[in-house]
């Protein structure tokens, strides 16, 4: 199957093709990711979450469906709730600023596919200036959050599968705005340098996340996560575990 915009979040797609997010779940934990990669588990989508997607659907032109969508972002009086009002805040503010605009003025959500390291992935770009370069936006907590979320990785991958298809190496940016009080905003280029580290990180860690996902090799659980405490059973343990003795 070949992804796009009705199928890419799919099932089908996300059995067939590694995205950034997949692989971010690997990272994160094994069993999670196969349990939704298998429809057994559903990440909760957060209000913070929503923020993010209710900017995103704007610059995609697409913000009249996302609202038909998601109901909870209105109050019973159908107001929209106060973390959507700061949203259409970041909304106008960054489109007011030029450059912020000439960054996000790319083709929006291109979907590209390839084959890296063995395995196919799928991307979906924010901003995709052809030939110029590839931003993705980000609506974060604040600027120092941001490596938190290693679009370092993202960055990496969305710049070699771009390579593989046009035969271009393209720089990769962050148009990044604040939930802050008051919005801050900028451009941030990831060097190159650390998109070539993580993508050499991708490539160290693919292939056991490819043997897993293929069933040759058993997920390991982190212990940790929600979809862990979903399904885990009650073990005796040691009080001094706890700390603080």
């Amino acid at each position: 199957m070949k992804p796009n915009d009705s199928n890419y979040h799919g099932q089908k797609a996300n059995k067939a093709y590694f995205s950034v997010s997949q692989y971010k779940d690997f990272m994160k934990c094994e069993a999670m990711a196969m349990a939704k990669i298998r429809g057994e588990y559903k990440q909760p989508m957060t209000r913070a979450l929503l923020v993010g997607s209710f900017v995103d659907a704007y610059f995609e032109g697409t913000l009249k469906q996302f609202m038909d969508e998601h109901p909870e972002i209105f109050t019973k009086k159908e107001a929209l709730r106060a973390e959507f009002k700061k949203a259409n805040e970041i909304i106008a503010r960054v489109k007011r600023d030029e450059l912020f605009m000439k960054f996000m003025s790319g083709e929006k959500q291109k979907i590209l596919t390839a084959e890296m390291f063995g395995v196919k992935w799928k991307i979906k770009i924010d901003s995709y200036c052809e030939g110029v370069c590839i931003t993705d936006l980000k609506v974060v907590r604040n600027f120092k959050s941001i490596p938190f979320w290693r679009y370092d990785i993202q960055g990496a991958v969305y710049q070699e599968i771009t390579r593989i298809n046009t035969g271009t190496r393209l720089p990769f940016y962050l148009a990044a705005a604040t939930k802050e009080k008051v919005t801050d905003f900028d451009i941030f280029q990831i060097p190159q340098d650390t998109l070539d580290f993580a993508l050499s990180e991708v490539s160290g860690n693919i292939e056991r996340y490819a043997a897993v996902k293929s069933g040759e090799v058993e997920p390991a659980p982190c212990g940790e996560c929600d979809y862990c405490k979903s399904i885990k059973s009650a073990r005796i343990r040691s009080y001094n575990e706890l700390g603080g003795i």
